[in-house]
């Protein structure tokens, strides 16, 4: 039987899971490789307005610079750590001793099988939008499925199997497809890396946004995060008032700026000047230039620049954006 988390916004199905898991209803002891889990089997969630994508209830709070840098990582179909492993040094654990990601989702997704499905994709719903055969896909038997003894092929299997679109009544629908579900470590990432893509294609395609639907078959919570879900409370959220689906080139275009400008970012040659020229960029939509702004207030921080850091996160206009921030920023002194 399914169990469904169904919500306005991706906040409060998230709360809805976490809760389940807090109550106990239907969850099992589950042994896996990483250790001991709690587990729901084959889970769906559906959000009304993917545009509220964020998990702000998470505690401790998520890194929003990170899950920025992720999509763009994504759209623009890169598989290097080091791009990633600036704003979250966990990913070198998932290298397998290389320089990229086994499992990089937007590699998979515009290269790895020879040819760029987000492009394809929406080629065919461009032409045609009643068709029911567009799936992107991630999972690759040839190179995921474990070998004959059982042990995995890598560190970095996808979590992400395919991503289903449709089009109805002028709006794109999104179904995604994970085999595996982390409830504190990946629902609140991939809620934001494919509720993304959704309104990037939507906007490529002159549609308005669906719902966005997710099936994760396995369901789970680790034993080590058990009492972060108990702390994961309620709270008020304030909405995302940031609009990103622009006509593909583009999008396209603010998207390869981005690109460019994180990866000016993370070089280890930037001082405080060539810092703050990067950060303006004032001729991009706004809402881009609150995802850049985001991004430059992190990657000051990190680099101890504490006053330019926010001085830059002043000039941000998403409500939104500020307040997963401020939570980052929170969570980081608590530490210290």
């Amino acid at each position: 039987m399914i169990t469904l988390f169904a919500a306005e916004s991706a906040n409060e199905a998230w709360q809805q899971a976490a809760q389940r898991f807090r109550e106990g209803d239907g969850i099992r002891n589950q042994q896996s490789r990483a250790g001991d889990t709690l587990e729901l089997i084959h889970a769906a969630f559906c959000i009304n307005d993917p545009r509220q994508r964020w998990v702000v209830s998470r505690c401790p709070a998520m890194n929003p610079a990170f899950a920025i840098a992720e999509i763009v990582w994504i759209l623009m179909g890169r598989h290097d750590a080091a791009f990633l492993g600036y704003w979250n040094k966990r990913v070198q654990k998932f290298t397998d001793d290389t320089p990229n990601l086994y499992g990089a989702y937007g590699y998979r997704l515009r290269t790895h099988f020879g040819f760029d499905q987000i492009a394809r994709g929406y080629s065919v719903l461009h032409e045609n939008p009643k068709t029911r055969q567009v799936v992107l896909q991630i999972w690759d038997a040839r190179s995921d499925l474990p070998a004959q003894d059982g042990q995995p092929r890598s560190e970095d299997i996808p979590c992400n199997v395919v991503s289903l679109l449709k089009v109805r009544d002028g709006q794109l629908e999104w179904m995604q497809i994970l085999r595996s579900n982390d409830v504190f470590l990946g629902i609140p990432h991939n809620f934001v890396q494919f509720t993304y893509l959704q309104e990037i294609l939507a906007g490529w395609l002159g549609l308005r946004v669906g719902t966005y639907n997710q099936i994760s078959d396995s369901l789970h919570v680790y034993d080590s995060d058990r009492e972060k879900i108990e702390s994961s409370l309620p709270i008020e959220v304030d909405a995302n008032s940031d609009d990103i689906a622009l006509p593909k080139e583009l999008s396209e275009k603010c998207f390869a700026e981005l690109s460019h400008r994180i990866d000016d970012f993370i070089s280890e040659e930037l001082n405080e000047s060539a810092h703050m020229k990067a950060a303006k960029w004032r001729e991009a939509p706004r809402p881009f230039q609150n995802l850049l702004l985001l991004l430059a207030g992190e990657a000051a921080r990190k680099r101890g620049w504490i006053s330019l850091s926010y001085d830059i996160m002043a000039l941000n206009t998403n409500r939104a954006l500020v307040q997963l921030w401020q939570r980052w920023l929170d969570r980081l002194n608590h530490k210290v």
